[in-house]
């Protein structure tokens, strides 16, 4: 660069690049003139990425094979109480693990702590998982991270995982849907909002579905008040299955009344998840009695 001292002429580029940025947007193409000049930046360190990922409902052989690569790839594990140590094991060896487990009443770390503790973790260049029981998108509180990470320019994604009205129903042998009885599935959840219950039970209550509820044992009662309130008959059919999918998997039977005045007896503090609707009384249930009734037993 004639007549420009050699220790000047970076800055003097720069400066004639920033001109022609600076005229480029009144001229046709400017796009491509932008493209076309060389500039430097400052280097910044790499954002790291996070990932939602459902674990399923605990069965290792339930996980699916994107989960567990990604699980094995992290450089941070962030996971929930649900998640069960064989899941875990997918993890390379010196990877994190950051527990965050929430029980009712007792979360570890509030939702907006563990929004700020991915953003944070990626920002600082690490490749996170933040693993959780079923899928991140159903009442998981995905939705939320999500919207974080996008809020602070983090890049997310997600992997689904099964949820647990799905692991819940087949391992039980429920089928959610039958063309004769249940052309509808609703999930909804019993945690309440400001100490109530805030659903449709008129919705709830209609004939021709299945209805899924997760986390409401404790709010069984209302539940069921709500759901009678709307005309659904007592006696229609309903299953409680605890750690639905695992090997401590229980199920209680009966119609809705017996099953939710049975159940504070009956639970012993394991994941629940509610069933209700005709369609419980079908599939292997159903096959299991014709064939009793057939030998006379």
């Amino acid at each position: 660069m004639r007549g420009v001292p050699a220790g000047d002429r970076g800055d003097s580029r720069a400066r004639a690049g920033a001109g022609v940025i600076a005229l480029a947007f009144h001229a046709p193409g400017w796009w491509r003139t932008i493209a076309s000049v060389p500039w430097r930046r400052a280097r910044a360190k790499p954002c790291g990425e996070v990932f939602l990922v459902g674990a399923g409902p605990g069965a290792i052989d339930l996980l699916t094979l994107r989960a567990a690569r990604l699980i094995g790839q992290a450089d941070v594990i962030v996971h929930d109480r649900l998640v069960s140590p064989e899941i875990l094991g997918f993890a390379r060896r010196g990877a994190e693990r950051i527990y965050v487990g929430k029980q009712r009443a007792n979360h570890c770390l509030p939702q907006e702590g563990i929004n700020a503790l991915l953003v944070r973790l990626a920002r600082a260049g690490k490749r996170v998982v933040r693993l959780k029981g079923g899928d991140p998108f159903v009442f998981g509180r995905g939705g939320e991270e999500a919207e974080a990470c996008a809020a602070a320019g983090v890049p997310c994604s997600v992997v689904p995982g099964v949820t647990a009205a799905l692991a819940c129903a087949a391992s039980v042998g429920i089928p959610l849907t039958h063309r004769d009885c249940a052309r509808m599935l609703t999930l909804v959840t019993g945690h309440t909002r400001d100490g109530v219950l805030d659903l449709d039970f008129a919705a709830l209550a209609r004939p021709g579905q299945t209805l899924a509820v997760y986390m409401g044992i404790a709010t069984l009662p209302a539940l069921e008040r709500g759901l009678l309130g709307e005309g659904l008959d007592p006696s229609t059919p309903a299953a409680l299955i605890e750690s639905g999918g695992t090997d401590a998997e229980r199920v209680l039977r009966g119609d809705l009344r017996r099953v939710v005045a049975d159940a504070p007896g009956w639970v012993r503090g394991g994941p629940a998840l509610l069933l209700v609707g005709e369609a419980v009384a079908h599939g292997r249930v159903a096959v299991t009695l014709d064939a009793t009734a057939e030998i006379g037993v």
